[in-house]
């Protein structure tokens, strides 16, 4: 019997930590796309400025699956708490580093070498995070339930993002131009230290995963039929590869679509369609409000249809709006904008939604947490992090949004084929290690 007052605990703890994670990690988009190209990158200017300021961002991605190995390996041997807890404090002083750091007007070619430094470490850590939230809320959940708790921690993601855009909104709002650039940008970046907050919580209040915990108790013979002491990371990538390469296609689209929606549209409309800064992260910031409801929707509904069915027609409904969302954004209006945004970001939670449990429902226990976030970050790279720079570049080559909603299709034909070679868990039991194969490694 599951007890739902620690589920609550649970719940709150692991949204608290993803919501404070990937704000941090996504304030660094906004910025991107707003300021840091004239502060960093003042010799390039123009698109080149803007490409230079989200290739800082990319670096970010790229640093995110060495951080979900490492959270990986730790978390699949020693518990799903440890790097959980490891990623906030990488990630609370590398944000709040940035947030001190010199421009280029005052400390030359170091100021961003200094922030792509910041911005690594800051990749390192939300590698490490998600992984650690999503298996330790999933394998403490009911069965009947695991879609709509392990959607939560994707919840938590979107809240960090609507706060990031949100936080930027009332700094530009209230904060004149001038003074923005100068200081303004630093203060979101400095509230990286509530994670050490938010961390030594969780070290202290939230009970290990049970799944791990009875890999742990097991007899010396039976942890090494499990492979508890062989390398986690190893063991996934030898054993369930297949699995990982259709971990990474199934959020290729997900993670794509979220920073062009979140970031890519954002440096498209004001400085193509010449929309004011404000208005535009206002409209970005409500649009993505949607899913904090329609995420957890959908990931209860996965506890019902299962994960394959949903994520295959969100898929097959993103590559068809590829083209009418950009037709709308192309209007100018604000209003048509907003719609374009909230039809875009109801498709995106309709597969985000049922992610956690059907990844959960990928991996046996002993190499769940790394084969996991090895998808998980790998896509993050070559989907998530070059999404606003390619967005940017196809804008510029062609001179309008075509090519972006052809990127769109591409990605979720790409996600599409990976998620129809799936074989569906559903419901699987948790428990079962990888020694076991019971359900085979493809």
């Amino acid at each position: 019997m599951v007890d739902e007052r620690r589920m609550r605990k649970l719940a709150f703890a692991s949204i608290a930590s993803t919501v404070l994670e990937w704000f941090d990690f996504l304030v660094y988009s906004t910025a991107a796309a707003l300021v840091f190209g004239p502060l960093f990158f003042p010799t390039l200017g123009g698109v080149q400025g803007t490409l230079a300021s989200f290739a800082t961002l990319a670096v970010g991605f790229v640093a995110r699956p060495l951080g979900g190995v490492l959270a990986g390996h730790v978390g699949d041997r020693y518990g799903r708490k440890v790097p959980l807890v490891g990623s906030m404090l990488l990630m609370g002083v590398a944000t709040f580093v940035v947030g001190l750091l010199p421009t280029y007007d005052t400390a030359g070619m170091w100021a961003p070498v200094l922030l792509v430094v910041a911005r690594i470490v800051q990749g390192l850590g939300v590698g490490a995070q998600w992984g650690g939230a999503a298996m330790l809320l999933v394998e403490h959940a009911p069965v009947a339930k695991r879609g709509f708790y392990g959607s939560l921690v994707n919840t938590g993601t979107i809240l960090g993002a609507v706060l990031g855009n949100g936080f930027f909104l009332v700094l530009t709002a209230l904060v004149p131009a001038d003074a923005f650039e100068a200081w303004g940008w630093r203060i979101p970046f400095l509230s990286g230290l509530l994670l050490v907050v938010v961390g030594i919580y969780v070290q202290l209040k939230i009970e290990e995963s049970p799944v791990f915990t009875e890999l742990r108790h097991a007899s010396s013979a039976a942890a090494q039929r499990a492979g508890v002491r062989k390398a986690p990371v190893g063991q996934a990538i030898r054993l369930y590869w297949r699995q990982i390469l259709q971990a990474i296609a199934a959020f290729f689209v997900v993670n794509g679509t979220f920073y062009i929606f979140i970031s890519g549209i954002l440096d498209y409309g004001t400085k193509t369609l010449g929309l004011d800064r404000t208005p535009m992260l206002l409209v970005v910031m409500l649009a993505g409000l949607t899913q904090v409801v329609t995420i957890p929707v959908f990931g209860a509904l996965s506890d019902r249809l299962g994960r394959k069915r949903i994520y295959l027609t969100g898929a097959v409904a993103m590559a068809v709006a590829g083209f009418p969302m950009f037709w709308l954004i192309d209007t100018g209006s604000l209003l048509w904008l907003g719609v374009a945004l909230v039809i875009g970001f109801t498709i995106h939670a309709s597969m985000f939604g049922c992610q956690t449990a059907m990844y959960a429902e990928m991996f046996p226990a002993d190499v769940r947490l790394s084969g996991a976030s090895l998808g998980f970050q790998v896509a993050s790279v070559l989907a998530g992090g070059l999404a606003p720079m390619i967005t940017t570049a196809l804008v510029a080559a062609s001179g309008g949004s075509w090519a972006v909603s052809l990127y769109i299709i591409a990605m979720a034909v790409v996600t599409f084929a990976g998620v129809s070679t799936i074989r569906e868990r559903f419901q699987r039991d948790l428990y079962a290690v990888s020694s076991e194969r019971a359900d085979g490694a493809a």
